[in-house]
């Protein structure tokens, strides 16, 4: 409780360790919340909560509350998994991909993943599984980082098309996407520009948290 308090006047890093995909993964307290950081950003609760947040409410709380599969791309923490359940009081199921298995040992030590009972996470990468799942889900989640870089794939429209197709119809898909130099922003004005899918609509929400854009695109039937 004392390192919660003295967090409001400066952070306090209570683990540290690095893994077979993160040179350094943190948990420290910051204004009385316990975050995950990578080398070079936030990976989990902090501003990293308040993007995805964000985008769940442009979505709508409704309509996400009546879904009854989402798909993360990118666990980490897990922290758009406690906004499904917590602000949204989805009780539907979340299917949670992740990579790197110990920063999900690190996210059952500290953020309870492992007591959500409606959540089965998936220890594997991002492309091979959606290649390899038969299901279709109403909302998926890509939040797929290593630090701040993003594999090249999510860009692919190979990719692109792979996800729209495990939509469910009314479906929606919610894409963190980080914006650091000119380059990743000609990338996202050419998969905006580039997008045509029947039935399924894009748009972004531009500059969130100054370094973040989020691309949602929505199926219509």
């Amino acid at each position: 409780m004392l390192k919660r308090l003295l967090s409001y006047l400066y952070p306090i890093k209570i683990h540290s360790q690095k893994s077979a995909f993160s040179k350094s993964l943190e948990i420290t307290w910051a204004n009385g919340d316990l975050v995950m950081d990578s080398m070079n950003t936030n990976y989990s609760y902090g501003s990293l909560q308040r993007i995805l947040k964000l985008g769940l409410k442009n979505i709508g709380f409704d309509k996400i509350k009546n879904m009854q599969h989402i798909l993360i791309l990118g666990v980490a923490g897990g922290s758009v998994i406690k906004t499904l359940i917590d602000d949204i009081h989805f009780t539907g199921k979340i299917t949670g991909v992740e990579i790197d298995s110990e920063v999900i040992q690190i996210a059952n030590r500290y953020f309870k993943l492992n007591e959500i009972p409606q959540l089965k996470i998936i220890i594997d990468d991002a492309f091979e599984f959606v290649l390899k799942t038969a299901d279709k889900y109403d909302l998926i989640v890509v939040d797929v980082f290593q630090d701040t870089k993003m594999p090249n794939f999510l860009f692919e429209t190979f990719f692109i098309d792979r996800i729209c197709f495990l939509l469910k119809n009314q479906g929606s898909i919610l894409f963190n996407t980080m914006l650091l130099n000119k380059a990743d922003n000609l990338r996202n004005q050419k998969l905006i520009s580039d997008f045509s899918k029947e039935n399924c609509s894009i748009k972004s929400i531009p500059r969130v948290e100054k370094h973040n854009e989020l691309i949602i695109i929505e199926k219509s039937v």
